[in-house]
């Protein structure tokens, strides 16, 4: 499969300019309602001391098989249908072979390339993060945020932040004002597949005047990946793919602030109720942190991507990077 190299170099590697002025988003944006729920599910496993209780029961339902580079699933549940996003090879290739995949619920592909790169007036070269709001569906893509009709799959809009030299986009959430909140985990690949850290480590803002700022930067997001929102907190939970640290963030603060721990190499967050469910290449897990302590909840998923949570059933969803398949695990 292509793409497998360069990510199992990220795995091993830890897990995917100063601010600038802006104005500080509307204080509506800090009643955030997350557009890409998540939960997790797994049997539960003995830890060894300090050990955190055991997880709550939960059972693989299914596995769909035929993706190429799942990176991404998220729920609809207007729809009640599953998008997954896959790459189609490397993750920084702009080769727009990239596509968006229609599944349902009970497992049966419904579309395989429902929104493919170079068909249908589509752009997508490596799709990943995806957030829903209304029926518009927004997907991360390296350098460019781009949107298309969730029924459809007809491209309605793009926004370019080449600008501000996005390096690596990879998840994003929505706050209840429309603005898009993006992680950029400021990582590229040389010729043989090595990893490079150019960073800088940002999340980008994109207002829905479609003006992108630089909504918070530095060393402490360490390479952050998943970003979803928290509307009890009123915050942003992102989690670092070359750390440890699960953080929490609201706009116009100057740095985020470390909420709990884990094994690192954290890939998707969701919330499911209070808890924050959070897949992690490191140990092939996801597990649920709600006081921030870690539970593990599913284990042995090698590179789990990017979550999505389908809160009518209960379920995760786990894209499995290196495996080209979504597997589907049942909370008890």
């Amino acid at each position: 499969m292509r793409g497998t190299v360069l990510w199992a170099a990220v795995a091993v590697l830890g897990a995917a300019c100063p601010p600038m002025e802006r104005r500080s988003p509307p204080q509506s944006d800090t009643t955030l309602t997350d557009t890409t729920p998540s939960a997790p599910v797994a049997q539960p496993t003995a830890l060894t001391p300090p050990a955190p209780p055991p997880g709550p029961g939960a059972t693989k339902v299914g596995t769909v098989e035929g993706f190429l580079t799942p990176e991404s699933v998220l729920h609809d549940p207007v729809q009640d249908i599953y998008f997954v996003s896959n790459i189609n090879g490397s993750p920084t290739a702009k080769d727009n072979n990239g596509f968006i995949s229609r599944v349902r619920p009970d497992g049966a592909v419904e579309n395989l390339k429902f929104i493919e790169g170079g068909h249908g007036g589509a752009t997508l070269n490596a799709p990943k993060g995806l957030a829903l709001r209304g029926d518009t569906l927004w997907v991360a893509d390296i350098d460019m945020v781009r949107s298309f009709d969730a029924k459809t799959g007809a491209p309605r809009d793009s926004v370019s932040l080449t600008g501000l030299g996005a390096v690596f986009l990879n998840d994003i959430a929505i706050a209840q004002t429309g603005a898009l909140y993006i992680t950029d985990t400021g990582i590229r690949f040389d010729d043989v597949g090595n990893v490079l850290h150019p960073g800088p480590d940002r999340i980008f803002r994109i207002g829905t005047d479609r003006q992108v700022t630089v909504a918070v930067r530095g060393d402490t997001l360490g390479r952050p990946n998943g970003i979803t929102l928290d509307s009890v907190g009123k915050r942003f939970i992102v989690v670092q793919f070359g750390g440890r640290s699960v953080l929490a963030w609201k706009p116009g603060d100057k740095a985020p602030s470390v909420i709990a721990k884990g094994p690192g190499g954290f890939d998707g967050v969701e919330m499911a109720g209070s808890r924050m469910l959070i897949s992690s290449w490191s140990d092939s897990t996801v597990s649920s942190y709600e006081t921030g302590q870690e539970v593990k909840v599913i284990t042995g998923v090698p590179s789990p991507a990017d979550i999505g949570y389908d809160g009518k059933r209960k379920r995760v969803l786990i894209p499995i990077f290196t495996g080209n398949r979504v597997e589907i695990w049942q909370l008890q």
